[in-house]
């Protein structure tokens, strides 16, 4: 059984897609498409634009939905017969299950990520990866910190990601550095995605997305707010609206989806390595490919 998973912000960097563009006349429609939805050549800083100008969440986060969708439209010719997204890629996912147009799907990611980003600067914050920890381990000391930090994403056995204030962040560093984790760094995200601080992005999203139309998808949706297949267009949606502050299972979202049948994933987008790395740590007797 074949899913397909998608990367989601932080996979971004200079020059995506314009080998894809500049190779096919199908993705340089879908680029300009995307562009004329938009209202800002997008292709321009994807392709020649500089770090800082892609770390925006309104740019990174169309910009690395538009990587995904035009790899999967003109690099594969095949059903997923499961699908799951990392944070935004879980967008993604939705074109490739048919659930969402590809039009609709950039109009919603749009939003939210002007939402997110007008929340980003009501309340500057970021995102750490902390490598070497136990999960527990992480969480405690987030716990114990009176600053706003907490556990996002749970990526795999050993890496995951806090989400807080810029004070929360430092302090949580200073002390996981202490309890022994080999790697903790700030993230190039422009704010603390999947935390409470994105609470005054839900309004936006949510009201974007109840008047979009959502498909009953061709095959089941694995979501990251708890990990399960969703396969109802109303629960998908919610879950989409919760996903904004909740954390990230993406661990517990492939070794369900290994649970259900799925023997190969295919990374689409970014730059195929990203979620394959968190793969291998998670289940390495599973094959992975990717586009």
């Amino acid at each position: 059984m074949k899913a397909f998973i998608f990367p989601g912000q932080a996979s971004q960097f200079v020059g995506m897609g314009k080998d894809l563009y500049e190779g096919s006349q199908e993705a340089k429609d879908l680029f300009l498409e995307g562009n004329e939805i938009l209202g800002f050549d997008l292709s321009k800083v994807m392709f020649e634009g500089s770090e800082e100008e892609l770390k925006a969440t309104k740019v990174t986060q169309p910009a690395v939905f538009m990587h995904s969708i035009v790899s999967l439209k003109t690099g594969l010719n095949e059903k997923p017969q499961a699908v799951a997204g990392h944070s935004l890629g879980e967008f993604s996912s939705l074109v490739a299950a048919e659930v969402l147009s590809f039009q609709d799907a950039l109009k919603l990611v749009a939003v939210r990520a002007k939402e997110m980003q007008k929340a980003c600067e009501e309340n500057p914050s970021t995102m750490a990866a902390i490598v070497g920890l136990e999960d527990e381990v992480v969480e405690e000391i987030c716990n114990s910190i009176s600053e706003i930090v907490i556990a996002a994403n749970y990526n795999c056995p050993g890496q995951l990601v806090i989400s807080g204030s810029h004070a929360g962040i430092d302090l949580a560093i200073e002390q996981l550095k202490e309890k022994g984790a080999k790697r903790a760094i700030k993230l190039a995200v422009g704010g603390a995605f999947h935390s409470e601080l994105m609470k005054p992005a839900e309004e936006g999203l949510k009201a974007a997305i109840e008047e979009t139309n959502f498909n009953t998808p061709i095959c089941p949706i694995f979501q990251n707010v708890d990990a399960q297949a969703s396969t109802d267009p109303q629960i998908i949606k919610d879950k989409l609206i919760r996903q904004l502050t909740s954390p990230v299972r993406w661990t517990n979202t492939v070794q369900q989806m290994i649970e259900a049948g799925v023997d190969h994933f295919v990374e689409v987008g970014g730059n195929g390595k990203v979620l394959r790395g968190m793969l291998r740590r998670i289940d390495r007797s599973v094959e992975s490919s990717a586009v």
